[in-house]
């Protein structure tokens, strides 16, 4: 499955902060507990940061105790999900399958008593919709 939204690096610098084209574009990372939505639990959605599509509600977010934005599911489709072997690691990266922005990514130690997955996200990869400013 491929990304729906393709643009160069010099597009994408065009719309996105440094900080976010750094971690959504080059793979980068949020340090631990500084993103603004790691601690951050009202109702609403989270939508990327790069193009908006919605990735997760605000129900499937937890508290993880890693220092990111943790959530156990996310909305149907959205995801993409690709093998990462950087950093002498094997982990799956999680990407926005509307523009293939970096997310994070998605580990096999979440809550068992729901789907037992942790996606673990950058804040900086996110944008937050208050429940009652989601438009119908």
């Amino acid at each position: 499955m491929s990304p729906k939204i393709e643009k160069s690096d010099s597009e994408w610098e065009k719309v996105l902060t440094p900080k976010q084209f750094h971690i959504l574009r080059k793979k980068g990372t949020d340090l631990p507990g500084t993103g603004a939505y790691t601690y951050h639990f009202e109702e609403g959605i989270y939508k990327c940061a790069a193009c908006g599509a919605v990735l997760f509600k605000s129900d499937n977010k937890y508290e993880s105790h890693c220092g990111w934005p943790s959530f156990d599911d996310a909305i149907e489709d959205a995801i993409i999900m690709r093998p990462d072997y950087s950093h002498h690691m094997i982990r799956t990266e999680i990407i926005c399958a509307n523009c293939g922005g970096h997310l994070g990514h998605i580990f096999d130690d979440g809550p068992q008593e729901t789907t037992g997955k942790r996606y673990c996200v950058n804040s900086t990869s996110l944008d937050f919709v208050k429940k009652d400013s989601i438009q119908k």
